[in-house]
């Protein structure tokens, strides 16, 4: 009898690990929360769920997972509500939700490097006290997976994996959202990171468009722009150099006269210099004068840190992964793409590039065990399903990028909307300068430009992750909702 009790027992236990590891596709779990945000208590509910995806026929194809925070004991008609999506792609919202907006910040140091014991704690800077906060993780990344059929097939990638796939089903899945949550009625924002801010300049013209869906604000965090990033001619080059000026100053290694004043006092300078004189002397390659070629790698040689000399045998055009190496190659250390400040140790100093990203080692390291812990521990969703911080979704369609028009005709037909811009000075990856292009290339008209907001910070791409910064992210994040709201006002020219 004993026997054949655990023979049983073993094989159910067999039997457990034999299951594939599957995750709900349409599950809610509520929990009640509360936070101090500027002296003043805040009760909130966190929701962690999976919502569907259906394809045009309405069936089932994908199940997103994400994570809504929702203040308690206030009317929703006129709260507002904020969409926010993080890039890559192939990136989970985790960045942004446990480090900069949400009601929970990494246990980090001031400067955004990595302590243990690993966790997070309340986030006394979250704009949870004037709006609600919807973090969505895209198909693959977080706990969202493609859906198979009742046959077993998995639906086509290519109705994720692509620059205006992306759009159109997370726009239908935020219209489902809305719905049922009742949140037609509030003001709506989206915010979006790095590839984000080509998904939501995306998203705002297909929310209007596709679904009849208007917003107020679109917030774009250390914004990626393809059409200036893999355009290859002398504006990708161009817009780099004030950043090259950051990262110099921030590391010592501008010439005296530019190192002893403040950083926001010489990037004006670096700025005029890279439009007025570096980009047309660049746009002419190897047809400007010896002259002007040597006055112009004088030049950015004061601006960059980097010598002449180097400048010259690069005819010029510094690529970035070679400043990353070169601008203290002497020291022995490269320095992060994403996020400069960071330093670390390579194989040899030789090299034309570094062999890895100091910063984004940092930052795995610092978001990958709290997130999972805190899902399981606080959210109180459970599953064997790992979450994919950075997932595979190549290939990845770019074709027919109009995503920057799509915001300027979202903005004209809706005069309503505000776009407010947020970088840091020592992102190498989606330069501040570079968001600054974008900004006014967006409307060449003109008309539209009291509009647009910018605002720097003296950190990297996720610029939240400095203690300073986020404290003035946030609170210029208030500024921008408040500025956004109708208040009364029609919509009309």
């Amino acid at each position: 009898m004993k026997l054949k009790l655990l023979t049983l027992f073993l094989l159910s236990v067999m039997s457990g690990i034999s299951q594939n590891r599957t995750i709900p596709t349409d599950t809610l779990i509520t929990t009640a929360h509360s936070i101090e945000v500027k002296g003043q208590k805040i009760d909130y509910d966190a929701t962690f769920g999976m919502q569907p995806v259906w394809d045009d026929k309405g069936e089932l194809v994908a199940a997103l997972s994400f994570t809504y925070y929702k203040r308690k004991n206030v009317k929703d008609n006129n709260r507002p509500i904020i969409f926010s999506f993080n890039g890559g792609p192939g990136s989970a919202s985790v960045w942004m939700h446990i480090a900069y907006t949400g009601p929970k910040m990494l246990n980090i140091d001031d400067e955004g490097y990595p302590l243990q014991p690993y966790g997070v704690k309340d986030n006394p800077y979250s704009i949870i006290d004037v709006a609600d906060i919807v973090f969505v993780d895209p198909v693959n990344t977080g706990y969202s997976r493609s859906i198979a059929n009742k046959d077993g097939k998995l639906p086509d990638n290519k109705l994720f994996f692509g620059i205006n796939a992306d759009i159109k089903y997370l726009a239908s899945w935020m219209n489902t959202f809305v719905t049922r949550h009742n949140r037609w009625q509030s003001p709506k924002y989206i915010v979006g990171e790095s590839y984000g801010g080509t998904r939501v300049m995306g998203l705002s013209y297909e929310l209007q468009n596709a679904q009849n869906m208007y917003l107020n604000g679109v917030i774009m965090v250390s914004p990626a722009d393809y059409k200036v990033l893999t355009s290859g001619n002398p504006i990708s080059d161009a817009v780099h150099v004030p950043y090259y000026t950051a990262t110099a100053w921030y590391h010592k290694m501008l010439p005296s006269h530019l190192q002893s004043k403040d950083l926001e006092d010489i990037l004006p300078e670096a700025e005029s210099f890279a439009i007025n004189s570096y980009l047309p002397a660049i746009s002419r390659g190897g047809f400007v004068s010896t002259e002007e070629k040597t006055a112009i790698a004088q030049q950015l040689a004061n601006y960059s840190g980097l010598s002449q000399d180097i400048i010259l045998k690069n005819n010029l055009r510094v690529p970035s992964s070679f400043f990353w190496k070169e601008l203290l190659r002497d020291k022995g250390m490269i320095i992060g793409r994403l996020d400069s400040r960071y330093l670390g140790i390579d194989y040899d100093d030789a090299a034309d590039s570094p062999s890895y990203n100091p910063e984004l080692d940092s930052w795995l390291h610092s978001f990958t065990p709290p997130i999972n812990m805190y899902i399981k521990n606080e959210l109180k969703f459970e599953t064997d399903v790992p979450y994919h911080m950075l997932a595979n979704v190549h290939p990845w369609d770019r074709q027919n990028d109009n995503t920057r028009e799509g915001l300027r005709m979202a903005m004209a037909q809706n005069p309503y909307l505000k776009v407010f811009f947020q970088s840091g000075y020592y992102d190498g990856a989606t330069t501040y300068f570079n968001a600054k292009y974008t900004m006014w290339q967006i409307d060449p008209s003109g008309k539209m430009k009291d509009r647009f907001s910018f605002k720097g910070y003296r950190s990297g791409h996720m610029m939240y992750l400095r203690q300073e910064d986020l404290k003035s992210a946030n609170e210029d994040l208030r500024t921008f909702i408040k500025s956004s709201l109708s208040n009364g006002k029609a919509a009309k020219y």
